[in-house]
């Protein structure tokens, strides 16, 4: 390499120490100024034009946005309406009833799964709390559980919502990361499914039924249990069995039928699936094929579901109201709707700014310094993209900022992009993101207070679950690599 090159790397390094320092010093600057301000002096330093690099910040935080903005916000506004109609109550008592306690952690993290779809992680396990704790509160009263209830069924929970949420589209991070290296998305969801369901799996059901009976004092606090399952209860069914007493507590939201629930969540997805098959098995020229790939284009796919899901909303709404409880006013879900698009907006932000580092980054020539450097270092891009995720996020703090640089990063080493390497990468960015999640990471506050768990409970269980959840995801993804 010359030295040109060796100072184009150097820059990196310092643009990703100056992104660490930005964000976790005393100065806390927000993830999205931090990312222009490292793209703006990484453009200087690399020698860019000035009138260039504005240009340069300007064409990666727009195209960024344009290509998963607007789906992330439907995404959003999907799962906030799948929550407030009862649909995802609906799934996850399904799931549950009439279970045996041998099988209710791995009921949970199938519940889980499914919900996980549309909703972030934080969001799902709001979302499944209830169902969690009513449970194993009936779990803790008839005994019989070695260790704590509430880690066996809280872990499955975890796995599965961060597995989804860093892995596949369309969660943000996925997402991104997908577009940033041109995947092809049925292909990206298609092998996200195959890496992530053992994950799901190992780092779940299994490590829960290990990790519970080390944390038998683990649960949550009384009154905040009180809250959760305080909801309207109705009896299921009187079942057969030893787990038929803890399946009969699970709180319950009137009006949506479980068919109708299932669908709303299965809707994008399963566009999108049907697009990749009319692309592989379909002529051009097909007039149903070409329906399909419009109808599974991302933007066009969480529409869809969104209307699928609005229509939903209504039925509970209407059954609600004759069962004899009041349904939701077209006001309350437009004010829903509005405070889900809140959640997201820095989310959307620090994209963006990751859009905008990732485009200084190619057009300053550091991209192909960073291609020279590792073709002869021979190092695997799947693993060096999954360690530079893994290092961002636990450094900043963010996942989404991990993602999004360590896709900017990595992008030149697969030229245009797409087939199955861009997809495993995708993926592989995905589960680096999650490992090491630890006190900077919102999502281990949560389940730490939601838990009532102390440190060193909420490291065994946040950290070393999402931490297996990376672990293995990169292990599936490294396998698969052997057919690319």
């Amino acid at each position: 390499m010359t030295a040109h090159t060796w100072w184009l790397l150097l820059i990196l390094t310092v643009a990703i120490a100056a992104l660490i320092y930005l964000i976790n010093s005393r100065l806390r600057v927000h993830p999205f100024v931090a990312l222009i301000l490292v793209s703006v002096g990484t453009g200087i330093a690399a020698g860019e034009p000035a009138a260039k690099l504005a240009g340069s910040i300007e064409e990666g935080a727009g195209g960024t946005l344009g290509d998963v903005g607007v789906t992330l916000a439907l995404g959003a506004m999907l799962g906030r309406l799948l929550s407030d109609s009862g649909a995802t109550d609906a799934i996850a008592r399904a799931l549950v009833a009439r279970a045996e306690p041998r099988r209710l952690p791995w009921l949970v993290g199938a519940a889980a799964f499914v919900i996980g779809v549309p909703m972030f992680f934080e969001v799902g396990l709001i979302v499944l709390l209830p169902l969690i704790f009513s449970v194993a509160r009936r779990m803790e009263e008839h005994g019989g559980t070695k260790g704590s209830p509430y880690v066996l069924l809280g872990v499955p929970a975890i796995a599965s919502l961060s597995t989804l949420h860093g892995m596949l589209p369309p969660h943000p991070g996925p997402l991104t990361a997908m577009t940033g290296l041109h995947a092809d998305l049925g292909l990206t969801l298609g092998v996200g499914i195959v890496c992530a369901v053992p994950t799901v799996i190992l780092a779940g059901p299994v490590y829960a039924r290990w990790i519970a009976p080390r944390l038998p004092d683990v649960a949550p606090d009384a009154e905040l249990v009180a809250q959760f399952t305080g909801a309207e209860r109705e009896p299921t069914p009187a079942a057969s069995g030893p787990g038929a007493q803890a399946a009969t507590d699970v709180p319950r939201k009137p009006g949506v039928p479980t068919g109708l629930a299932v669908a709303a969540v299965l809707v994008p997805v399963v566009l999108m699936l049907l697009r990749t098959l009319a692309e592989t098995a379909m002529d051009e020229s097909s007039g149903l094929g070409a329906a399909l790939v419009f109808a599974g284009e991302p933007l066009v796919a969480m529409l869809a579901g969104f209307v699928f899901a609005l229509g939903v909303t209504m039925v509970g709404s209407a059954r609600a109201a004759r069962s004899g409880h009041s349904g939701r006013s077209g006001e309350e879900t437009r004010a829903s709707l509005t405070d889900s698009l809140k959640s997201i907006a820095a989310i959307l932000l620090i994209i963006g700014g990751g859009g905008a580092f990732k485009q200084v980054l190619q057009d300053s020539g550091i991209g192909d310094a960073i291609a020279s450097a590792a073709e002869g270092a021979h190092i695997n891009v799947i693993l060096l993209g999954w360690l530079i995720a893994l290092l961002l996020s636990l450094t900043t703090g963010s996942a989404t900022v991990g993602i999004v640089s360590a896709t900017g990063i990595v992008a030149p080493l697969i030229g245009d992009g797409g087939g199955l390497e861009a997809s495993l990468l995708v993926v592989a960015i995905g589960a680096g993101s999650l490992g090491l999640n630890y006190v900077n990471h919102a999502g281990f506050w949560l389940v730490k207070e939601s838990f009532g768990m102390d440190l060193t409970q909420a490291t065994k269980t946040q950290t070393a679950v999402q931490t297996l959840v990376s672990v293995f995801g990169l292990a599936m993804a490294l396998l698969l690599s052997v057919f690319a």
